[in-house]
Parts: C-alpha cells; sequence; structure tokens
C-alpha cells in the first residue's frame, strides 16, 4: 500500500462533500507531476483529505478505490482521474502549520512543493501525521 495526499479547495470540494458522496470521482488535475501521481495510485492506497486555501489542513482520510481512467472534464484528452471512497476524518485535523513545525517532516512534498496538489507520502510521515491527527494510521 502506497500513501498520498490530495488537495482540494472546501469551497469546490470539502470533506463534508466527500462523506456525503462516498465515493467519487477527484477530475480537474491538470498539473502533469500530479496527474503521474495519480497515474501511480493503486487500488487500496491510502490518500490524505487535505483543505487548501484558507484552513490548509488534513481533515480525513480517502482509499483509492479506481484507478486512473480519463477525466471526462478534460477537452484536451490529456488528463485523468482517480475514485475515492471516504474512510474517516481525522480525529484531530493536522494543520501545515503543525506539519511545517515538525523536524520529522521538514522533507515532505507537501513543504518542499507546495503549489502541487497531488503527492506521495512517505510510511515514516503518513504515521506521524496520524499521530498528530490521533488517527488510526491504517
Amino acid at each position: 500500500m502506497a500513501y498520498w495526499l490530495m488537495k482540494t479547495e472546501p469551497g469546490s470540494w470539502s470533506w463534508e462533500d466527500q462523506v456525503a458522496k462516498d465515493v467519487e470521482h477527484w477530475d480537474g488535475v491538470r498539473n502533469y507531476q500530479a496527474s503521474n501521481n495519480m497515474k501511480a495510485m493503486k487500488v487500496g492506497d491510502r490518500v490524505f483529505f487535505y483543505h487548501s486555501v484558507k484552513e490548509k489542513k488534513i481533515v480525513g482520510i480517502v482509499e483509492v478505490c479506481k484507478e486512473y481512467y480519463p477525466d471526462h472534464t478534460d477537452k484536451s484528452g490529456r488528463f485523468g482521474m482517480v475514485d475515492v471512497k471516504t474512510l474517516h476524518p481525522m480525529t484531530t485535523p493536522v494543520s501545515l502549520e503543525e506539519i511545517k513545525a515538525h523536524p520529522e517532516l521538514q522533507e515532505m512534498a507537501l513543504i518542499k512543493q507546495s503549489r502541487l496538489s497531488v503527492m506521495p507520502v512517505k510510511d515514516k510521515e503518513w504515521n506521524i501525521i496520524c499521530g498528530m491527527g490521533e488517527t488510526k494510521p491504517a
């Protein structure tokens, strides 16, 4: 199993929207590196659900339930999407500020590539953040 983080603007797709829908496609990604990260996702991979813009915090965990396929919103046909299933909220949301303050998370893609919307998360990073959020890692 691999771990990931996907960013969303809560004004366009929030954790509450995800919970209400349960399973939904993750469309609209137009960055090649983020798209390549989605291509690498496998069914069963876990994903931190991150509210960007004003909130800047990890609020939940979803699971990849359908691997990369064409994004119906992309007229060029270059980009794809994955489907994710709601697992559970973070018991305590983990803010970007808290992540930046943690000495063992300084190399995390969320800090190093702050504009990337879909990024890998290392096993150790996943476990540390789950601990910070008082949430089971799996």
